[in-house]
């Protein structure tokens, strides 16, 4: 089941969100910058992406595995725990996050995370040709999905 994350399951998401965040992150961002992300703070991260009007989904199996937020045509905060990858949860959450949007869905993702990639292009998105470069290793690749 998929429900919007609220005060009732914020807990949650952002026990998600920390732990899967700091999984995907580990083999390029400092210690210290890691530990910054726990779950703490990312109540506080999560709260602030719903006031800047993102609507941040919870997927609850047996129990929370995976998040995401769409905001108009941007899907955003993809994480599932660790211990559930490869189970379909984020092909759940991806296209449940398409089916949210209101125009053709565009996402970031990291140019190292070779699993994202394969995930979204899966699914029919492409690169834009637009990157954002955070450091000398590490970029944000613009993706989107045509909706024809």
């Amino acid at each position: 089941m998929i429900i919007t994350v609220s005060e009732k399951n914020i807990q949650e998401a952002a026990k998600i969100h920390s732990i899967s965040w700091k999984d995907s992150h580990i083999d390029f961002c400092s210690k210290d910058f890691i530990e910054k992300h726990n779950t703490e703070n990312q109540i506080m991260y999560i709260r602030n992406e719903i006031k800047l009007g993102k609507i941040m989904y919870i997927l609850i199996e047996n129990y929370p595995v995976g998040i995401v937020s769409v905001h108009d045509n941007v899907i955003e905060n993809l994480y599932v725990l660790p211990n559930e990858q490869g189970n379909g949860y984020g092909t759940k959450l991806l296209l449940f996050a398409i089916s949210k949007c209101k125009n053709e869905p565009i996402l970031w993702i990291l140019n190292n995370n070779k699993r994202a990639y394969k995930l979204y292009s899966k699914y029919g998105f492409k690169k834009t040709g637009n990157i954002n470069i955070l450091s000398e290793s590490i970029s944000e690749i613009e993706m989107k999905k045509s909706q024809s």
